[in-house]
């Protein structure tokens, strides 16, 4: 369990947590000249239950609210400290309202200094301490009078903090590693250290993690977790990783950074949330208001955007956007503290929703929709919620902003009803209904086609998919063809797909000219005849032959090559295997022109013109003397590579 102090300056803090464990965690030189925490404290001791408690002390003055901020967040337990014989002061309610952002519910309120006063001013401040809790998440936090000094109460608080880490749920280590970095120092003999508090997930000894948003590697070479070595650290431990890395050394390695498994590598500049206003502000929170905002132990400034179209009024909440200044690490779940641009008063705090936020696409009425439906606590119902709302979900996008590791991601697609393509760079997910809907806006697109060409055999898939009814992203157009073709709904015709019942209406010329020509490019193959040498074999008209094999290329029945040469789909795809069993057989995954010649036994001018063919649709890239292949035969042939 990690336990945090809070609470007013000079308030006894320090003292309390001396008294509790025997350490004083004012290190520095500073603080022990002015009697002032001024940077976070750390103790660890066994308070009795045979387990090692971590206390975080933090500074009590507000010229450190960002400071006691980062050493609050992730914390399991508050021993919230109000002095006596001052009484519930401005830090006592300010670092109060905070573990209220915090959703802090599991506490303790310790009532120091009693020696200094009597029994009438400890029932007094108690009371007034009880009001100030009831509207909070600490409204049932029991009040226990101590006296650092003389021991007073000390066993009781010790006794009761025992039974709470007795009761304490142990935390779940779902999710990617994530570790909120709140120190970091160079060590003699060990090198960088960085500590703060685990988040979620697991480390082991050797790992390779990222800093984030750097995306700097490292690796880890020791593991100290409630101040002892260990073998691994855990979500919800305190834990210093010895870190290494090539790239460390010019690295700059700030408060605030993470320390995360690589797929959680991720910064953004914007995020969206759901925050409430606290009760006691004057003011309503109004649009692109300035602001600091506190998520882990980062503090960075940025603008409040409301995506509800009102402002935010005192003790209400609201829909927004938090933009920033400069990039973070942040996921779905993250509680975030708001603080106004002079960094003098806490405004408000929530929740993050989503952290890598569509900039469009989307109503504001959907995207409110999809924003309650991230709101929900469990990460199957949310997923459920939002294919209810958006019918298509970016799953590799849903996937970073839960935290879900691949194991945990593709577990939970499979449990979901929902349909899941891939196109070798994004999974996107689809409702049963939506999917069907897609499907059917591609075949009344392609009816629609052959109604206004009927003497056409088919249409290209690209000239298809541009003239639907409906924008269809490319990858789920590729899916939707592939799921319709495996129905038999639609069928390929060399390089273009049509109706399974469609056959084209060609005039009778045609249909004799096809059968004259068909023979004459299939029995080449991949050495087919230029269109002057056919012209004369079949005793077609040169300028009649050269028009018709135009309007065949455009159908998708041959491929054109060039001015003079044309292909049947069936030899483009030979000539397209020979390049690839080139490029798998080069050490360096390249070919030359006399290689690809050589292999395929064509004439060098052939050669040529099909490889310059091969540039111009992006499928190989020239380099001097050599080429390479620049993309996938499915991306730069669409449905000759089918």
């Amino acid at each position: 369990m990690i336990i945090a102090t809070a609470g007013h300056v000079d308030h006894g803090k320090t003292l309390l947590v001396k008294a509790l464990t025997g350490v004083d965690t004012d290190r520095l030189p500073e603080e022990k000249r002015r009697g002032l925490t001024i940077d976070l404290g750390f103790a660890y001791h066994d308070l009795g239950n045979g387990e090692l408690t971590g206390f975080v002390d933090v500074p009590g003055h507000e010229r450190f609210i960002r400071t006691m901020l980062a050493g609050v967040s992730g914390i399991d337990f508050v021993v919230f400290v109000v002095a006596a014989d001052d009484g519930p002061m401005p830090q006592t309610a300010e670092h109060l309202a905070i573990m209220d952002l915090l959703e802090v519910r599991c506490g303790v309120v310790a009532l120091t200094k009693i020696d200094r006063v009597g029994a009438a001013r400890v029932a007094e401040v108690s009371n007034a301490i009880t009001v100030l809790l009831s509207r909070t998440c600490l409204c049932e936090a029991p009040i226990v009078p101590v006296s650092a000094m003389t021991g007073e109460g000390i066993d009781m608080l010790r006794e009761l903090l025992c039974a709470a880490a007795k009761r304490a749920p142990p935390r779940t280590v779902e999710g990617n590693f994530r570790l909120a970095i709140d120190r970091s120092f160079l060590l003699a003999g060990a090198g960088r250290v960085v500590t703060g508090t685990v988040f979620s997930g697991t480390v082991h000894l050797g790992d390779l993690l990222m800093l984030a948003p750097a995306r700097v590697a490292l690796r880890v070479r020791g593991i100290h977790t409630q101040n002892r070595e260990s073998k691994t650290a855990v979500a919800g431990q305190r834990c210093a990783l010895n870190v290494v890395g090539g790239d460390l050394r010019r690295a700059e390695i700030h408060r605030g950074d993470w320390v995360v498994a690589e797929p959680a590598c991720f910064g953004v500049t914007r995020f969206d949330a759901i925050i409430r206003v606290l009760a006691g502000e004057e003011r309503t929170l109004k649009n692109r208001t300035p602001v600091h905002v506190h998520v882990g132990a980062v503090d960075v400034t940025g603008r409040v955007v409301m995506l509800d179209g009102g402002n935010i009024e005192p003790d209400a909440d609201g829909c927004v956007r938090i933009q920033l200044d400069r990039p973070i690490g942040t996921v779905h779940g993250d509680r975030i503290v708001v603080r106004d641009q002079s960094a003098q008063r806490t405004i408000g705090g929530g929740i993050v929703l989503d952290p890598l936020p569509l900039t469009h696409g989307r109503t504001r009425p959907a995207h409110l929709n999809y924003l309650r439906a991230m709101h929900t606590p469990a990460v199957a119902d949310s997923l459920s919620g939002v294919l209810e709302h958006l019918d298509t979900v970016p799953l590799d996008r849903f996937r970073q902003a839960w935290n879900l590791t691949p194991a945990e991601a593709a577990a939970l697609w499979s449990e979901t009803d929902m349909v899941v393509i891939d196109d070798g760079r994004a999974e996107i997910g689809f409702t049963q209904a939506r999917w069907l809907e897609v499907q059917s806006i591609i075949v009344t697109g392609l009816r629609d086609w052959h109604r206004r060409c009927p003497d056409r055999v088919g249409v290209n898939e690209s000239e298809l998919r541009l003239t639907l009814r409906e924008r269809i992203a490319v990858s789920t157009f590729t899916a939707a063809i592939g799921a319709l073709l495996d129905d038999k709904k639609i069928v390929r015709d060399g390089g273009v797909v049509r109706l399974s019942d469609h056959g084209a209406v060609k005039s009778s010329g045609e249909r004799a000219l096809w059968g004259k020509v068909a023979p004459v490019l299939q029995a080449g193959g991949i050495k087919p005849p230029v269109v002057h040498d056919m012209a004369e074999s079949t005793g077609v008209a040169f300028a009649e032959l050269n028009r018709f094999l135009m309007n065949a290329a455009r159908q998708g029945q041959v491929i054109r090559v060039s001015e003079k040469r044309y292909f049947v789909p069936r030899a483009m795809i030979e000539l397209i295997q020979i390049a690839e069993d080139l490029v798998t057989a080069s050490p360096t995954n390249e070919f030359t022109v006399r290689e690809y010649r050589n292999r395929a036994g064509i004439g060098r001018n052939s050669v040529i013109e099909i490889l310059e063919y091969f540039d111009r649709v992006g499928y190989t890239r020239r380099l001097d003397q050599v080429r390479r292949i620049q993309k996938s035969a499915a991306a730069a042939f669409g449905p000759l590579a089918g």
